[in-house]
């Protein structure tokens, strides 16, 4: 790759604009003619190798194809006492949420950048090739195409569980009405220890506040709500897992605790929403999808951004490879906010059986 792309443009880059320099092919070293300034050029398959140099910049190509750690120790290496201006930049395709995505998108670094190339604007290939894009997308599925064309973010070994979620349509900052429950959505993780706060109002579903604590109890949990929200002058609805209602060695169950701390707190509006069996996984992902965006284009879950952990679960929760079963065991910080908002959304928006009909079986 380093001598068939990156190597190859650039001497031909060099020849064009007829730049004076020399390329010694033994040790991969190119050195200009007037600046006598030295570029290497060098694998990062062994990225321990790159210590000890002065570097003034550098530059990777098909970053997502490296480790994080190569990045890591270049970076180190910016320290070249003669240079004007340290810089490393890179370029690459998406292959899914990796830790390019993490460092440069999700958590972006103080200091970096980010240029996400629109590639119907480059006419450098369009004056040559015009139907360039074109013969692409007749070969390659949507998927395919939209990662390796358009530089979407998209997961190729493993399907994203909630497809319907975008940044885009479902962020929006929004506050807490008074005259309304707050809706608490508990999972009962204990590392993390997971919530979301929520209001219905109409059909909306509206993510107003999320709750993550690091090996925390049930009780912790309702500490730190009663500490945000103690306040608000309407009642609260308690939603989550069915197997919250399991006694532990103390002989109380989860809800138990939390029906405990909030008497002992003065509230005397609570309410349980809890059902003695969880619905079926399938069904409660195609409820979530379909208030996230349905068919039709309507949206009708919002989430304010800064439920950041909440937002990660519905962009980075996926199915394992050739399944329909969620993957828990990828990350261990995934899937339990979602799971929670689920149960919610489940309980306040499944649809209702016709007249008539009973949910349960007569045989």
């Amino acid at each position: 790759m380093l001598r068939d792309a990156t190597l190859t443009a650039m001497l031909a880059t060099l020849e064009e604009n007829k730049i004076p320099h020399e390329y010694n092919k033994a040790e991969n070293l190119l050195t200009f003619g007037e600046t006598k300034s030295r570029v290497v050029f060098r694998s990062l398959d062994d990225y321990e190798r790159l210590r000890g140099t002065n570097l003034a910049w550098f530059g990777i190509d098909e970053l997502t194809y490296t480790a994080e750690e190569s990045w890591l120790r270049l970076e180190g290496r910016l320290r070249d006492p003669l240079a004007k201006r340290l810089c490393g930049f890179a370029v690459w395709t998406p292959k899914g949420y990796d830790w390019v995505y993490r460092r440069f998108i999700r958590e972006k670094v103080e200091g970096y950048e980010l240029i996400q190339a629109r590639p119907y604007e480059n006419r450098y290939v369009l004056d040559k090739i015009p139907d360039y894009y074109e013969r692409l997308k007749r070969s390659y599925d949507d998927k395919f195409f939209a990662q390796e064309v358009l530089g979407e973010y998209l997961s190729m070994s493993a399907g994203r569980v909630y497809t319907s979620f975008d940044r885009k349509w479902n962020l929006r900052e929004m506050k807490a009405d008074p005259g309304l429950p707050l809706l608490w959505a508990m999972d009962f993780n204990v590392d993390p220890m997971c919530s979301v706060v929520v209001q219905k109002v109409g059909d909306e579903v509206r993510v107003l506040d999320e709750i993550v604590l690091s090996r925390a109890s049930t009780v912790q949990a309702c500490e730190e709500f009663h500490d945000r929200h103690r306040f608000h002058p309407a009642p609260l609805v308690i939603y989550g897992d069915a197997s919250g209602s399991r006694r532990q060695t103390s002989g109380t169950s989860d809800y138990d605790m939390v029906k405990k701390f909030f008497s002992r707190e003065g509230f005397r509006q609570l309410e349980f929403r809890v059902p003695r069996s969880n619905p079926m996984v399938r069904e409660r992902v195609m409820l979530m999808n379909a208030k996230l965006r349905s068919a039709t284009g309507e949206t009708e879950l919002y989430l304010d951004p800064k439920c950041k952990e909440t937002i990660v679960d519905l962009e980075e929760v996926m199915y394992k490879p050739d399944s329909m079963v969620i993957d828990k065991e990828r990350d261990p910080r995934r899937t339990h906010l979602s799971d929670a908002l689920g149960y919610l959304v489940w309980w306040e928006c499944q649809p209702q059986p016709p007249f008539g009909m009973r949910g349960e079986r007569l045989f």
